[in-house]
């Protein structure tokens, strides 16, 4: 096997060891050939060179005895280039392939050396692998550990985001092009469906993942724009048994919410709304949006309203409706109605989500008459208009400049903004970005990833704002955008359809500070 495949390690802190079934060091990272020195430079080097003899047994003895017994974590002693013999939290994972077996060996330290000279017996057994208690190592190894996990998440989130912004991107485009009766629409909104439903687990890792949590107050947005795109979504979807009903205020209060977020827990009512008129054999769903003043404190249902403005979005459907044991359970995690292959964490998210934002979730049903679902925002006196779902607003002829590493996301970003009319110019870097700037072509835009080899978005934007100050700027990522006051500017979370794409170009380029 091979070990530059096998083993990832080589940018950790601490040292870490890729050992063969009979002990013999194959690959060893910067961290450890730091520490120990020529003793792992020479190839196949034994563990031995290192190995401290104050280990209760030698190498080949201690790894058979783990076998028989696995322990995550342990105490062990190895002998550093200096000559002085240190204490490590040895974190252990064994593996094997087509007969052959491997050990990853990583080397916490605990911050303690032993002389060499002055260690006994005595202190070696008292410090037996086996039995040692990772409370030695002061909390060391659970912050090593957690910070493993997290970049772990991170890396995947990022990468899932990447694939499904492509997805979602290409697909949504060719569903804003094919007509109500197309023969493969039907197959097109499975696709977006499908991707969607990913997209939901990437954010979940990248929440956990996360170690700034947000502190920047969400923009202002039309909530009725994002009811649309929602509705859009479902609308043609069993055409036959459910009739859709939207009822949108013309006039409605601006809130403060994260679109994609709002958007991923709107979509999860309409989810449960459109199941359960399914189940009925056919029915209604109606979305309704509405202002709501309140000069007092309010209940509804579970949800307590202090006295204020809000923006309302109300799903009521006429399906098989939840029954009176039911209803109460209905935002707990894990419980479901619909099978073992269900995770159940539907409305829980969408409690979370809409509570986060300062504002509740009400349900009332009944079994056999249906379920109405009602989400309140915190909202301002401020107007928007009802957003066109057909994209036709949209619409533009400035020159955009799309900055991204990866090679598909520069070709969805180029075939969506070119449909929609803009000129676009590509470049995979930011230091490419600034030789295509370079040339005096008048770019009226510059999209932008965050997350780049090279010149990043971060350091593109800092020099783009020295070449022009008032440039137009919007981020893109897959990451959380991050709390920095100084980068101020438009962002675009990933994964994103072709329409949040156009849109948040077209709202950039007449609002630049729409942050």
């Amino acid at each position: 096997m091979n070990s530059d495949i096998v083993f990832g390690l080589e940018g950790a802190a601490w040292p870490a060891l890729l050992l063969d079934a009979g002990c013999a060091i194959l690959r060893s990272n910067s961290a450890a050939l730091t520490l120990f020195g020529a003793p792992l430079k020479a190839e196949n080097a034994p563990l031995a060179n290192i190995w401290s003899q104050e280990n209760p047994m030698p190498p080949q003895d201690f790894f058979s005895q783990w076998e028989k017994a696995p322990s995550a974590t342990g105490i062990l002693k190895f002998r550093a280039a200096t000559g002085e013999t240190q204490k490590f939290v040895a974190a252990i994972c064994a593996f094997g392939k087509n007969g052959q077996k491997w050990f990853v060996l990583q080397l916490l330290p605990t911050g303690e050396s032993i002389a060499t000279t002055g260690a006994t017996a005595q202190t070696a057994a008292a410090d037996n692998v086996t039995s040692a208690p990772v409370a030695d190592a002061g909390g060391v190894v659970l912050k090593q550990k957690l910070d493993c996990a997290l970049q772990l998440a991170r890396t995947i989130s990022l990468d899932f985001n990447n694939a499904l912004t492509s997805v979602l991107g290409h697909t949504s485009l060719l569903l804003s092009k094919a007509e109500a009766g197309h023969p493969w629409r039907m197959s097109l909104m499975e696709v977006e469906k499908s991707a969607a439903r990913a997209a939901e687990i990437a954010n979940e890792l990248q929440m956990f993942s996360r170690q700034e949590k947000e502190v920047k107050r969400a923009p202002l947005g039309n909530l009725n724009a994002v009811v649309n795109r929602c509705v859009d979504f479902f609308k043609n979807t069993n055409g036959d048994k459910i009739a859709w009903n939207l009822q949108l205020e013309t006039n409605l209060f601006a809130a403060h919410f994260d679109e994609a977020k709002v958007q991923q827990a709107l979509t999860k009512i309409l989810e449960n709304a459109a199941e359960a008129v399914i189940a009925a054999g056919r029915g209604q769903v109606t979305v309704q949006t509405r202002n709501v003043e309140l000069s007092e404190a309010t209940q509804d249902r579970n949800v307590r309203l202090a006295a204020g403005v809000y923006d309302c979005v109300e799903i009521s459907d006429t399906g098989i409706g939840i029954d009176a044991e039911t209803l109460p359970r209905i935002f707990e995690p894990f419980f479901t109605t619909k099978g073992k292959s269900h995770r159940g964490l539907g409305l829980a998210l969408v409690y979370g989500i809409i509570t986060n934002h300062g504002g509740g979730v009400a349900i009332s049903s009944q079994a056999g008459t249906g379920t109405s679902a009602r989400v309140y925002l915190p909202a301002e006196k401020n107007l928007t208009r009802n957003g066109a779902s057909s994209g036709e607003d949209l619409r533009g002829t400035e020159t955009v400049l799309v900055v991204d590493d990866e090679a598909m996301l520069l070709t969805m970003a180029e075939t969506i903004l070119t449909e929609f009319g803009y000129k676009v110019l590509t470049a995979n870097n930011g230091q490419k970005a600034l030789t295509v700037l370079s040339r005096g072509e008048k770019v009226d835009l510059v999209v932008t990833d965050l997350v780049m080899p090279g010149m990043g978005g971060r350091e593109l934007v800092e020099r783009l704002r020295q070449l022009n100050p008032d440039a137009k700027i919007l981020c893109t990522s897959g990451y959380v955008m991050p709390q920095d006051k100084q980068m101020n500017v438009p962002y675009l979370q990933k994964p994103f359809t072709a329409l949040d794409l156009v849109a948040r170009v077209r709202s950039t380029l007449a609002n630049p500070a729409s942050v």
